[in-house]
């Protein structure tokens, strides 16, 4: 039951880009800038990121940004990978403006696994509110509390992502 919820709320799994023997598998993300580049909505991009609509919106916008290099989710980065994320986030406000949504409207983040549906780190950019309360939780913000950046939660505001990494601490779905 809980596997079959799991998957209605998120989505399903999709493979990573791994190694097979000498075959290399690419996941779907990475199709975003190089094979298949037209069965994605692409609202912006440069060298480093590419930034595109989701086919599942949970949001008026709701858009992916991803780093060009593959990186498989928020729990691979360390402190070295701060620069990165605030890069990110600059980019992540940028493409929210372009749709003139205030600040108080915008959410950012990372899922973190095992509950995200595409192992390729992926910011979800977002405009609030959501269109359902289904969607809603899917993206909870939960405080820190004590020493902690955020609480117990699969969802991590890039603010807190980039204070738990600064600290020199790994993103993880506990405390941190």
């Amino acid at each position: 039951m809980f596997p079959k919820l799991f998957h209605w709320i998120v989505g399903k799994p999709q493979p990573s880009h791994y190694q097979l023997g000498n075959s290399q598998r690419s996941c779907i993300f990475c199709g975003a800038y190089s094979t298949n580049r037209s069965d994605f909505d692409i609202v912006w991009e440069d060298q480093e990121f590419v930034a595109f609509r989701d086919i599942r919106p949970s949001a008026q916008h709701h858009i992916q940004l991803i780093p060009k290099a593959h990186i498989e989710s928020i729990r691979k980065l360390s402190q070295k990978d701060v620069n990165m994320l605030r890069r990110m986030e600059e980019i992540g406000h940028s493409i929210l403006d372009t749709f003139n949504v205030p600040v108080s409207k915008r959410k950012m983040g990372f899922h973190i696994p095992p509950f995200d549906s595409v192992l390729h780190l992926h910011l979800h950019v977002q405009s609030l509110p959501y269109i359902s309360l289904i969607y809603r939780l899917k993206y909870p913000f939960v405080r820190g509390f004590g020493g902690y950046q955020k609480g117990f939660s699969w969802f991590a505001e890039i603010g807190q992502a980039i204070r738990i990494l600064e600290k020199g601490h790994r993103v993880t779905v506990a405390p941190c």
